[in-house]
């Protein structure tokens, strides 16, 4: 039995997220059909975690076991002749058989996207949120710095979202302005709640509107209460970036 690991991009736009459904279409649904035709075995794709629908992944990892012999080339260039177009293999590795996806990530790093101009953009509409409103980049800079940490993040998730423990830690959490006009918050922790980005990204939007300040933001954090947070940002400019081991 081999343990083959996958790194993935895609385009979450027409998927209902990572995980199989039985009424939709999804990454790992897609994936493990696709395997099904090139091995003629059954096979089960782990991800490193889940994304929501709509959103995007520039290096998702996954792992499955398989005991077909075909060389890694082969499987590679077999699958991306196979998936659809906005499903990517980037790279095809075996590991060893104790690997897993999602539990030996020790991080991962996600960026969200926002083109913070007065016109919307026909190019960037599936992956960033348009605000024209200026936003004060300095004061969601600085609210930003109140994540970086361990901390209970309750106030940052979905309600009624099953976890072992709502703590979690960010290595760090900061934003950039490229060339283009897009505005990238950049957030890597151990782990995430459901839409716990999408949620924190929301949140700091209202501090760069001038609606809360950086000093409301942290009690927000505090205070383990989704009320007081801000809506969730929508999925279209989320891409998980990078998963470390």
């Amino acid at each position: 039995m081999r343990t083959i690991k996958l790194i993935i991009e895609y385009d979450g736009t027409e998927y209902l997220g990572w995980q199989s459904q039985p009424d939709g279409k999804t990454i790992q649904g897609i994936l493990e059909e696709t395997l099904k035709q090139i091995t003629g075995e059954k096979v089960h794709v782990i991800g490193s975690g889940r994304t929501d629908a709509g959103v995007h992944a520039l290096a998702q990892v996954a792992h499955f076991k398989t005991e077909s012999p075909i060389d890694l080339n082969s499987l590679q260039r077999a699958l991306n002749s196979l998936l659809p177009k906005d499903i990517l293999i980037k790279r095809v590795d075996e590991v060893d058989r104790d690997f897993h996806a999602q539990k030996k990530a020790r991080s991962k790093v996600y960026e969200y996207r926002i083109l913070n101009q007065p016109l919307r953009s026909v190019f960037h509409r599936q992956y960033s949120w348009h605000i024209p409103q200026k936003l004060d980049e300095e004061a969601m800079s600085k609210a930003a710095l109140f994540l970086i940490g361990e901390h209970d993040f309750s106030s940052f998730r979905s309600s009624g979202t099953p976890t072992k423990t709502p703590v979690r830690k960010v290595f760090r959490a900061e934003w950039k302005k490229d060339r283009g006009g897009i505005l990238r918050f950049e957030i890597e922790a151990n782990g995430f709640l459901k839409q716990m980005v999408r949620t924190i990204v929301g949140t700091l939007v209202e501090v760069g509107k001038g609606k809360i300040s950086p000093e409301d933001f942290k009690e927000i954090l505090r205070c383990k209460d989704r009320k007081r947070a801000g809506p969730t940002a929508p999925p279209h400019g989320l891409f998980l970036k990078e998963v470390k081991y």
